[in-house]
């Protein structure tokens, strides 16, 4: 298909963009980025394979969106081989940097006037380049020594127009894709594009940093910058310079004494407080986002953070902790106090249960050199859905945060388990008496719920029995299941009363065919051949339906 054809069959309707009308979505950009993209998969030949480290330029040259995919990627070792995880993870730590002219000339654009005003020297050299910004160390007037984040030119724009095109390309092929399917596609992109606004606005990390501190002010060993909200804008961030060792020096931080191993245990049990505690956690604590100063990990970026109401914080607990005692039914009833919403007539119980059965042996007792925490998640999710449960949208943000800093630390601690961990933070933060309180209280509710049914079944039992005797009782009896049995067998008896109608119409031309000798179409008379042309495309569509239907 000609690019200009492909271009107007994704984008000849256009789709309704978002509110923020200063990216400027529209076909003619679409159709302009999308040719790019295509160009630059042409210039390194993708329809030939790719090596690691050609796969990994590849996406630094399609630009700050697909870089963002490729930091993911590299956590999911369930998806890609161990060799592109290693190369993708460069993608983490470091980027081409800007030079240092248009860093300078995008700061005075941002401050004016006040840019010589506020600062006093700023390093040309980069202590860190990557898709989104670039930061350099440098010094207020008044002597602070800071870390300046500053957003890359046009960034914004490109990675918006990435994000519309692939919803575009995802509304277009969606209408193909089964209904029970897993994953929903559009949801990821949505979920894509708001991460964008959020990571992309420095002040919103700004207030992260703030909130973070805040939550862990009374944390020993975790902390972030200290930022200068006054000096922070949308395209810029002003925060505390942190000197230390970042998280994957593993060879430096044993040089100056640091147990790995505590290291990624209290990594854990700070990240299980952000989750299940506070209900505020960074959501994407990759290796390049962590530096160890003076015995606390500090996380250093909070572009990306999640966070739980207290439902969702206490229902996702109740989740780990099923997972972390074995107990598949408690695993269950939690998914089910979890979700968003739930068609309880429509749920196969046993075989829920039997495959959370499985998941659970998978799982709950491996180490981490062998838990794979995104497939779990993964999972659990595919069964939940399949089940016809619909689990919120912010399990997605816990979700990615738990893979990611299980990749980050599982050279840490590969003798421990994940789950383990978490679940003794739990069971630690506990309360024993208001656990036992609350135990009571759930018993006390359960025997007054139990002894109210009792009494209205005695009346409604009654009642039938009045009824029986009266021959006035009918029954109707619904078959869980059955409409999609029905259906399928619908499906099954239309093919066969086709196929029925074909040999029908096949032999009677044949022998209508013999009895009237030959014909000017195709060697045999008018009535048989349009019953052998019948039957054929009867066949023909028969065969399609099949092949369609899978």
């Amino acid at each position: 298909m000609p690019s200009n054809t492909l271009l107007k069959h994704f984008f000849g309707h256009g789709l309704v963009a978002d509110p923020e009308d200063k990216f400027d979505l529209n076909r003619k950009s679409r159709s302009k980025r999308l040719r790019e993209i295509m160009r630059i998969l042409n210039k390194h030949h993708a329809a030939r394979g790719f090596t690691p480290v050609e796969f990994r330029l590849r996406l630094e040259d399609l630009g700050p969106t697909f870089v963002k995919i490729g930091q993911t990627l590299a956590n999911r070792s369930e998806i890609l081989p161990k060799s592109y995880c290693e190369e993708l993870a460069k993608l983490q730590t470091s980027c081409d940097p800007l030079p240092f002219h248009k860093i300078k000339d995008a700061l005075v654009d941002i401050y004016g006037d006040q840019f010589d005003v506020l600062f006093g020297y700023i390093d040309p050299k980069p202590l860190g380049s990557a898709s989104l910004a670039q930061v350099h160390k440098g010094w207020l007037k008044s002597g602070d020594l800071v870390a300046i984040k500053v957003q890359r030119p046009g960034v914004q724009a490109t990675m918006a127009q990435d994000i519309d095109i692939i919803r575009s390309v995802v509304h277009r092929f969606s209408r193909f894709l089964p209904e029970n399917r897993v994953l929903d596609f559009s949801d990821v992109v949505e979920e894509l594009w708001n991460t964008f606004i959020e990571e992309t606005d420095f002040e919103c990390e700004a207030e992260n940093l703030r909130m973070f501190k805040e939550f862990n002010k009374n944390v020993a060993f975790i902390d972030c910058p200290r930022v200068y909200p006054e000096l922070c804008s949308e395209y810029c961030l002003v925060m505390e310079y942190i000197d230390g060792t970042p998280i994957y020096d593993k060879d430096a931080l044993i040089e100056q004494g640091y147990d790995l191993a505590e290291i990624g245990e209290k990594m854990l049990d700070n990240y299980a407080t952000q989750i299940l505690e506070h209900g505020f956690f960074h959501a994407d604590p990759h290796p390049g986002n962590i530096i160890i100063r003076d015995g606390k990990i500090v996380y250093i970026d909070l572009g990306m953070t999640g966070r739980l109401d207290p439902i969702q914080r206490g229902g996702f607990g109740k989740i780990i902790e099923a997972v972390g005692l074995e107990d598949t039914a408690m695993l269950k009833e939690a998914l089910l106090s979890f979700a968003e919403s739930k068609d309880v007539s429509s749920i196969d119980h046993a075989r829920f249960l039997a495959d959370l059965d499985l998941l659970v042996a998978n799982y709950a007792t491996c180490d981490v050199a062998d838990l794979d925490i995104g497939q779990m998640l993964a999972d659990i999710m595919a069964l939940t859905r399949m089940s016809k449960v619909t689990l919120p949208s912010a399990i997605t943000n816990v979700s990615k945060g738990i893979v990611t800093i299980e990749g980050t630390i599982q050279d840490f601690i590969p003798n421990d388990s994940i789950i383990n961990i978490i679940n003794a933070h739990i069971i630690k933060s506990s309360n024993p008496i208001e656990k036992t309180k609350e135990e009571l209280r759930d018993m006390a509710v359960d025997a007054r719920k139990a002894s109210d049914g009792a009494a209205k079944a005695a009346a409604y039992s009654g009642e039938v029995l009045r009824m029986l005797t009266r021959g006035q009782l009918k029954i109707n009896m619904d078959m869980l299941g059955s409409e999609h049995l029905m259906a399928s067998m619908s499906k099954i008896i239309n093919r066969l009363t086709v196929a029925i109608v074909v040999a029908g119409l096949f032999i009677g031309s044949s022998m209508y065919a013999q009895a009237t000798g030959e014909g000017p179409y195709l060697g045999v008379s008018f009535i048989p051949f349009f019953g052998f042309l019948g039957s054929f495309v009867l066949s023909v569509w028969i065969m399609f339906d099949i092949w369609r239907r899978k």
